[in-house]
């Protein structure tokens, strides 16, 4: 919970301070201003609810006869949850702030608006869910016929490569969706083109959080015969490591690369394919390093 409280105020305060801005700028909408900027909070908030119900989960959860194996297994669910809530907590706050001061420039499409934030901010979850997820078969999933050594490991890896992973897209994703609400505002007659741009360049940049759901389904699911040696154990952990470290950078990098598209193409519609594809090969190269990591963790978990 505590890791999950950091992105969430973060994302919340941002749109507060936008939505002050807005009223600065026209007072005379500061009610539709004020809805939407608790609206956006809202969203924001999400991900640190979901942390909440998995601290809620661990604190009171009735675990019969606990072993180390298990215990591994919820301080993974916990740190996975945490790291995960981050990113998509400070990305949703982004059209937050966007949509409060596109408003007071065009209080005249202010549900466009509402409506390109909402979809903008449910996709930066998408990360938070997935550690969710992960932190959900972590706590329920019976692993008592699994060796101590080296499957402790294997579970504390799942958990950092899905909640770290999950950082970078969460707020790459949230760029990409200022970006959008910014365009809307500037420009209403491209919502169609930008949103539809904001939409592939969230997708690319919830690539990196995809690949640390898929390094930790590889050590939920994989049998690992028991083993003594620590190397065996620290390979496992490095993976998860690998992974979710891996894509945090990629995942900002993608997002930074989508909102420069998405805020160009409302400014210049007529050059929307050109913009989409320079973003694309952007996104594309800032991929390869997410791609380089998880390919590091597959040869330590199937290899090493």
């Amino acid at each position: 919970m505590g890791l999950g409280a950091v992105g969430a105020a973060i994302g919340e305060g941002y749109t507060a301070a936008q939505a002050n801005l807005a009223v600065s700028r026209n007072s005379d909408i500061s009610g539709d201003i004020f809805k939407n900027m608790l609206v956006g909070q809202a969203v924001a908030e999400s991900a640190s609810i979901f942390a909440l119900v998995i601290a809620i989960l661990l604190l009171f959860l009735d675990v019969p006869g606990v072993s180390y194996l298990k215990a591994a297994a919820l301080f993974g669910a916990g740190i996975c949850m945490g790291f995960g809530a981050i990113g998509s907590g400070i990305g949703s706050g982004f059209p937050g702030g966007q949509t409060c001061t596109g408003i007071s420039r065009q209080p005249a499409v202010s549900s466009r608006l509402t409506t390109n934030m909402l979809i903008g901010s449910a996709v930066c979850q998408t990360p938070a869910i997935f550690s969710m997820v992960v932190a959900l078969i972590l706590m329920f999933m019976d692993f008592g016929q699994a060796p101590l050594q080296p499957t402790w490991a294997a579970l504390v890896g799942a958990g950092l490569s899905t909640g770290l992973a999950a950082i970078g897209s969460g707020y790459g994703g949230g760029l990409a969706a200022g970006a959008s609400c910014e365009g809307v505002a500037r420009q209403p007659e491209t919502t169609g083109q930008v949103t539809t741009t904001m939409l592939v360049g969230q997708a690319v940049a919830q690539t990196p959080s995809i690949f640390g759901l898929l390094v930790s389904f590889i050590l939920l699911f994989r049998s690992f015969p028991e083993s003594s040696s620590l190397a065996a154990a620290m390979a496992l952990l490095a993976a998860g490591i690998s992974t979710g470290f891996g894509g945090i950078g990629p995942g900002i990098g993608n997002g930074m690369a989508a909102e420069g598209g998405v805020r160009w193409v409302s400014r210049n519609v007529e050059k929307a394919g050109e913009l989409m594809r320079i973003m694309l090969v952007g996104q594309a190269v800032s991929q390869s390093t997410a791609i380089y990591a998880m390919v590091v963790s597959l040869v330590l978990i199937f290899v090493v």
